[in-house]
């Protein structure tokens, strides 16, 4: 049996500790349950007691000498982060589209002359389990380097049932192997592939009637996931395919109003989503929709920074009571980074986010967005042990000295998984 942690004399212990139940929208978000001088009790890889060093040195006196002990003096100590929306199992890379999009390319035009999704889609199909396995480990490494322990992965890159079927084992495998937690959403609608071209309707009943039946019986995701978007499928076929995986009982997520407004925030509070994706270019009456809905906005300003638009409006959705969560996307053609700490950055410059407020974002609400916050999310105790802590004081210098990694020590259930 391992022995077990003692946290203490962190600078600030930021807990994301609260009594609401579900994601946290409005002033909700600024509450990071903060213990100054704060401490952390871990037993076979679970929280067990969060409170001062004081209090915690009391209640384990008896058995403080058989405990490993961290002193966490002058640093902030977090819940591990978590990223709710990638695409990190794909094979290549596309870093000649970069300079194309410099030289003027759109996202559109670089896909609709073979680039984009469809030429990953290319290098996935070519790639095989193994190849995919190591490509992805890379990533994944990189994540926990940056503090994430939990991350959503989607399929997407197939397009067709066999590689759909590889990904999203690849994935299964993966989170047996690798440290962090990888949940996994079916994208079988991430474009419509090249033979498909002109016959989107048949490519919509093969994901329907060909691809989902066996995704479920398989049981290899949890989330299906569908890209509304102009010249990509429409409002009708998107919800007839959130509504077909809501029947196999996967939870609806919707690529949403990210280059054009397609009412994607609409349709993700009519369906019932758990999240809506990206909403760059969503209106306030989509804003309002969500806000009823309790849909979660899952914004990605990195993607609007590579892509050099306008990002979404995240001050604004905060403001009407959209519970707001923020990730990477990391992918190859729009997002190519593993880095929370530069997106958290992100929500507060660019979407003027609080520091507070891009915590919550990317611990608590992060976890909601993907139905982990029972396990992760927050410091509480009979939680995972999943922890992070920072080379900084507090959580406004996290975000104050921006584009650095502050990570000082990732803790993954209890183990160390990072030491830096």
């Amino acid at each position: 049996m391992s022995k077990p942690i003692w946290i203490k004399h962190a600078a600030q212990l930021a807990t994301l500790a609260s009594n609401i139940d579900g994601p946290r929208s409005k002033t909700a978000m600024s509450e990071l349950g903060i213990i100054e001088d704060g401490s952390l009790w871990i037993e076979s890889g679970v929280i067990k007691a969060v409170g001062t060093t004081d209090e915690l040195r009391n209640t384990y006196r008896d058995v403080i000498d058989s405990a490993e002990i961290i002193d966490a003096s002058n640093s902030l100590v977090t819940p591990g982060l978590v990223d709710p929306h990638t695409h990190v199992v794909y094979g290549g890379s596309r870093e000649r589209e970069f300079e194309m999009r410099l030289q003027g390319s759109t996202y559109m035009d670089i896909m609709n002359e073979g680039g984009g999704i469809h030429a990953t889609t290319s290098m996935t199909r070519e790639a095989t389990e193994k190849e995919l396995i190591q490509q992805t480990i890379t990533r994944l490494n990189s994540f926990l380097e940056h503090g994430v322990t939990t991350i959503e992965g989607k399929s997407g890159y197939g397009l067709n049932l066999e590689t759909e079927l590889k990904q999203l084992k690849v994935m299964k495998e993966l989170q047996q192997m690798h440290s962090i937690d990888l949940v996994a959403t079916f994208m079988g609608a991430h474009a419509v592939p090249k033979e498909f071209k002109g016959r989107e309707e048949e490519y919509v009943d093969f994901i329907i009637y060909d691809m989902l039946p066996v995704i479920a019986q398989k049981n290899l995701a949890q989330f299906i996931d569908v890209f509304c978007e102009k010249g990509v499928f429409t409002f009708e076929q998107s919800k007839r395919i959130i509504e077909a995986g809501k029947h196999y009982g996967l939870i609806p997520k919707i690529h949403a109003d990210e280059i054009v407004n397609t009412k994607g925030a609409e349709l993700a509070a009519e369906v019932g989503a758990i999240s809506a994706e990206h909403l760059l270019k969503t209106s306030n009456q989509g804003i309002e929709k969500m806000a009823e809905a309790g849909t979660i906005a899952c914004l990605l300003p990195a993607t609007a920074l590579y892509l050099r638009e306008q990002s979404a409006q995240g001050r604004k959705m905060i403001d009407h009571g959209v519970p707001v969560a923020i990730s990477t996307d990391c992918n190859p053609g729009s997002s190519p980074t593993t880095s929370m700490p530069l997106v958290m950055n992100l929500a507060c410059i660019n979407m003027r986010l609080t520091p507070a407020e891009a915590l919550t974002a990317a611990t608590y609400n992060a976890a909601c967005a993907i139905n982990q916050q029972h396990k992760v999310g927050s410091l509480e105790a009979g939680k995972q042990a999943d922890i992070v802590r920072w080379k900084v004081k507090n959580y406004q210098e996290l975000q104050y000295l921006f584009g650095v990694n502050h990570v000082k020590t990732v803790w993954k259930k209890g183990v160390k998984v990072v030491d830096r």
